[in-house]
């Protein structure tokens, strides 16, 4: 997944470990792109990789606007940004375990 997204000139690919803080997935693995054209063809090669690899693509979403795409492979949520909406949305900051311990008062 990671080499197609950087075969297509993805930048920042950073991997989180969200086990156990959400039932959404075990992983969201997030990439960017410099334009729409570049997002989707990042989502295209990392959607392509994951059924070559035997993974099932449960669902696409964003794919139209291409600002932000969604893959939905089982234990693992791929985030595809243009970088506006990388920065804005910041899910490193988000779902990182500094930020979970912020939300629960510790």
């Amino acid at each position: 997944m990671r080499e197609s997204a950087l075969d297509k000139k993805g930048e920042a690919f950073t991997v989180l470990d969200v086990g156990g803080r959400t039932i959404l997935a075990d992983t969201f693995a997030i990439v960017s792109g410099r334009s729409k054209i570049q997002t989707r063809a990042i989502a295209d090669a990392i959607i392509e990789a994951a059924r070559r690899d035997g993974f099932g693509v449960a669902r696409v979403e964003g794919y139209a606007d291409g600002s932000w795409i969604l893959i939905d492979i089982g234990n693992v949520i791929v985030h595809v940004f243009a970088p506006e909406q990388r920065a804005f949305y910041n899910l490193e900051r988000l779902w990182s375990p500094v930020a979970e311990r912020k939300a629960q008062g510790t």
